[in-house]
């Protein structure tokens, strides 16, 4: 009998970001970006508003002036009067020291202050404007991520390590000496903070590439060589199919390999696309990979020569946005109940079979067969459906099972 191992998280320290707990033991952390321009406060709040509610658990936004830095103030204020706790983190290049120093609002507003060691600064005021922010950090209680990416890569610390491959008797390739120095940037920089005064449990670190095999290479040494809090994305994913194939790839491996405490899948929208879009690829990762459950697991088929009808299609898409629709409802009443497992296959091939196995599903009638469709609850024949109302009865059936399955919340029974 084959056994499937749960995945064994590596160990890393835990990083509180108001009432997210990133690493320790805590789960996988869902993140997004917005692309508002931040002083543009309604759209953001707005955009602010539909990530977290699509269950971003912490939401980054661009600070990278001082009508940003007003706009991210008046955010957090509408967020608070709105009752929205939704934690959110700064991203500062090149001139955070000086926003940080101008808006003490602004240090409060934010939870977390995501740093790029490559663009704080040039030359002697690097080390200088790097301080700064750490020490805002330190001021304020702040978590700090620190985000090396191949694009802005500290050019000082690369061309050394070009300069001793070189000297090398045994050269590495261009891009592993890159990798290297992308890792290098990332520690050093943590050890800095940690010698200005930020504790271990206040910094998160990241290495973005854009490369998938990069990706992977890059962070599998980031967890051999600390256990700081690490934060996983690819970088300029792209747009579409291509950049989630490519972002489930990456991030689909390293946490499978215990690699991974918080993610964002950074695709490209289209113009007036749905943000939050990439809220849903991370969330589909972690429950693909057994590491988290956000929402009933739905397996179908992909439909073949037996359900060319547009029935199988048509019952599919009812039961699946049935459930889409229900799920918020369920959730705050019945505890677990993201853990469902339904089936809705098309055929008599394989759908009994896959019916059984999950806790509750259905085997639509194929083309050229009866129409009649038995239900499996928890492994056994316990319906056939016939008719033209078979989704909404099958809904029935799904809202019934839930009701005897899942204990209520406590909270749903005192408001009743």
């Amino acid at each position: 009998m084959v056994m499937i191992e749960k995945i064994q998280r590596h160990k890393t320290q835990a990083v509180k970001i108001r009432n997210v707990t990133i690493g320790g033991n805590a789960p996988v952390v869902v993140q997004s970006m917005t692309n508002t321009d931040t002083a543009d406060v309604e759209a953001t709040y707005n955009q602010v508003k539909d990530l977290f509610m699509a269950g971003s658990e912490i939401v980054r936004l661009t600070v990278n002036n001082d009508e940003a830095a007003k706009g991210a103030i008046s955010l957090r204020e509408r967020l608070i009067k709105d009752n929205l706790d939704v934690p959110l983190a700064g991203c500062f290049h090149y001139n955070g020291h000086q926003l940080l120093n101008d808006y003490p609002d602004l240090c409060e507003a934010l939870d977390k202050y995501r740093i790029n060691p490559g663009n704080v600064g040039f030359g002697k005021k690097r080390d200088a404007q790097y301080e700064a922010m750490v020490e805002k950090a330190i001021e304020y209680n702040k978590a700090v991520r620190i985000g090396v990416n191949w694009g802005s890569l500290d050019m000082d610390l690369a061309t050394k390590l070009m300069d001793e491959n070189g000297q090398s008797k045994t050269p590495m390739p261009a891009e592993a000496v890159t990798r290297e120095a992308l890792i290098q940037s990332a520690l050093i920089s943590a050890e800095k903070a940690m010698a200005i005064g930020l504790r271990k449990d206040q910094i998160i670190l990241s290495a973005k590439v854009s490369r998938v095999p990069d990706l992977i290479m890059v962070y599998r040494e980031l967890a051999k060589r600390s256990d700081y809090a690490l934060h996983l994305g690819l970088t300029e994913a792209g747009m579409g199919s291509k950049g989630i194939v490519a972002t489930a790839l990456a991030e689909g491996i390293l946490l499978y390999e215990g690699i991974g405490d918080t993610i964002r899948a950074s695709l490209t929208p289209e113009p007036g696309g749905d943000r939050t879009i990439e809220v849903k690829v991370c969330q589909e990762i972690l429950q693909s990979l057994g590491l988290r459950s956000f929402t009933p697991e739905v397996s179908a088929c992909p439909g073949c020569g037996r359900t060319t009808s547009t029935f199988f299609q048509e019952l599919a898409q009812k039961i699946q946005r049935y459930l889409d629709i229900k799920m918020p409802v369920w959730k705050d009443k019945y505890q677990g109940v993201e853990t469902l497992k339904v089936a809705v296959m098309g055929c008599i091939v394989n759908g009994p079979g896959e019916s059984k196995h999950a806790d509750i599903g259905i085997s639509l009638p194929g083309t050229g067969e009866s129409p009649v469709a038995p239900v499996f609850i928890d492994g056994k024949k316990a319906h056939t459906l016939r008719g033209d109302n078979i989704a909404e009865e099958f809904q029935e059936l799904v809202e019934d099972y839930i009701r005897r399955r899942y204990t209520t919340n406590p909270n749903d029974e005192e408001a009743a």
